[in-house]
């Protein structure tokens, strides 16, 4: 958070105002103005294979056991054509439609028409009305925090049908799995081409919009840095928090929910991914007014990368260890039991006390005690599209001594523990740590890349004050 700030005259604000090409920090902060060829090369990519990727990985299971190799083994030799596989393929139903509007529904619901009441009763939990971090343009947004209470009540009523009112089956997500595909599909594009639209005709904060001129990037990457419809409804937090994460836990009861219909029990592997998984995601909505100061509220402009991503690609792709287990059930022995669960428990750990201590030096402006010392920091200042200096301190103390990233370093030893969870039978399962070490990896990147573009010299007296990124004394 900013310590102070001061403003600079009118005059000199309108001389160096927002315009495509500037050179000034304050310009570079947030995603790019202008694309290189690889940039949009890898937009295009994206684009393109993307949507390939996720319906390749769910049609593996459902038609090859969860296979990657055995699809390509049958269309290289001749043994099927891609029509084959693509008329098995589940067909768009009304039931998934139905099933999949009224999910969507029922969160826009519950983040829209019902104020946080849990922050009232739960002691550390912050909810409600928050403020987020300062926009580029220096705007700063307010949020209504409250994803735990919708978590709660979503699955309040998911066990109270299992166990009473049986309107539906448990197994009921896992059934309409493909179906649901394709609904979740078509609510990522029309989202996404929702947004450039608006980003282009009636966007929420004109100043805090960035155009390239490339269709392909700004569509992938966002125009509106904070789209938003009336007072509450904002697209980056409605979206990167319900409808997919809320899901993820319901995906993953109902994979255990199919276990236990074909094979009349749930193996501890499935506990295990389910429990490791639910921490997680209650981690997430428990710290969701920490979550207004990351990366994908703080920088992330609004377009197909979050509508589409967060739609389809986080609730499809990263409940794979789940689905896996579906069509391979693993029992695990005592130890490798225990072994997994100790470094999912220890990744967590690290996970929450890194991002605990960066929360606390915040919050208490560095003062504060971290491992029981005052804690090292380095002042940086920066500027903001509106002419406003601001001054930050970055902290080089605790975990944050240790690596640049260290929070990040947790994530994927969590990551690793899902997928050491399945066994090492397919290769599929391990797709989720593959994609989060180079997710994280290209995040570290473009996270310093746009603090060097904000910071300057002052970040490059951080960086060589703290010199490694996600692992002390390696990278």
């Amino acid at each position: 958070m900013a310590a102070h700030q001061e403003k600079k005259p009118p005059g000199e604000r309108n001389r160096k105002s927002a315009q495509n090409g500037s050179q000034t920090s304050q310009v570079q902060w947030g995603r790019a103005w202008e694309v290189d060829w690889f940039s949009l090369a890898s937009v295009i990519f994206l684009l393109m294979f993307a949507p390939l990727i996720v319906y390749y990985f769910i049609m593996s299971c459902d038609q090859y056991q969860c296979s990657l190799i055995d699809p390509l083994v049958d269309l290289l030799k001749g043994n099927k054509h891609l029509s084959d596989i693509w008329n098995k393929t589940p067909a768009l139903t009304y039931r998934a439609a139905g099933i999949y509007t009224l999910w969507v529904t029922f969160q826009v619901v519950l983040y829209v028409f019902i104020p946080d009441f849990c922050h009232k009763f739960l002691p550390g939990y912050v909810g409600g009305v928050q403020e987020g971090a300062i926009t580029p343009a220096g705007a700063v947004n307010k949020y209504e925090i409250n994803g735990l209470q919708a978590w709660i009540i979503t699955h309040v009523l998911w066990f109270a049908n299992a166990y009473y009112f049986h309107f539906f089956s448990p197994t009921i997500i896992f059934d309409n799995w493909i179906p649901l595909l394709w609904c979740a599909n078509i609510l990522g594009y029309l989202v996404s081409t929702f947004a450039m639209i608006k980003g282009y005709f009636f966007p929420t904060n004109a100043t805090d919009c960035k155009f390239t001129g490339n269709f392909f990037y700004d569509y992938m990457m966002g125009i509106e840095f904070n789209p938003r419809i009336g007072k509450w409804f904002d697209f980056k937090l409605f979206f990167n928090g319900r409808p997919g994460i809320v899901a993820w836990t319901l995906i993953n009861l109902s994979y255990a929910a199919k276990q236990q219909e074909l094979y009349g029990q749930v193996t501890n592997s499935m506990i295990l991914v389910n429990v490791l998984q639910g921490i997680y995601v209650l981690d997430f909505f428990w710290n969701e007014a920490w979550y207004l100061k990351t990366i994908d509220i703080c920088h992330d402009h609004f377009g197909w990368y979050l509508g589409w991503g967060d739609c389809v690609w986080l609730p499809y792709l990263y409940t794979l260890q789940g689905l896996y287990l579906v069509y391979h059930p693993v029992q695990l022995g005592t130890a490798n039991a225990i072994g997994i669960w100790i470094l999912g428990l220890i990744g967590y750990y690290i996970f929450r006390v890194t991002n605990h201590q960066k929360d606390l030096f915040r919050q208490t402006n560095g003062n504060c005690k971290i491992w029981g010392k005052k804690p090292e920091y380095i002042e940086c200042s920066y500027m903001s599209v509106d002419g406003t200096k601001h001054y930050s301190k970055l902290m080089t103390s605790g975990f944050w001594g240790w690596a640049r990233h260290f929070n990040y370093t947790g994530d994927l030893m969590g990551s690793l523990a899902y997928c050491l969870a399945c066994g090492f039978d397919h290769i599929l399962p391990y797709f989720y740590i593959v994609y989060m070490t180079i997710l994280l990896t290209h995040r570290c990147i473009r996270d310093e890349h746009r603090c060097l573009s904000k910071y300057g010299k002052d970040w490059k007296r951080y960086t060589a004050a703290v010199p490694y990124r996600l692992l002390p004394g390696i990278f």
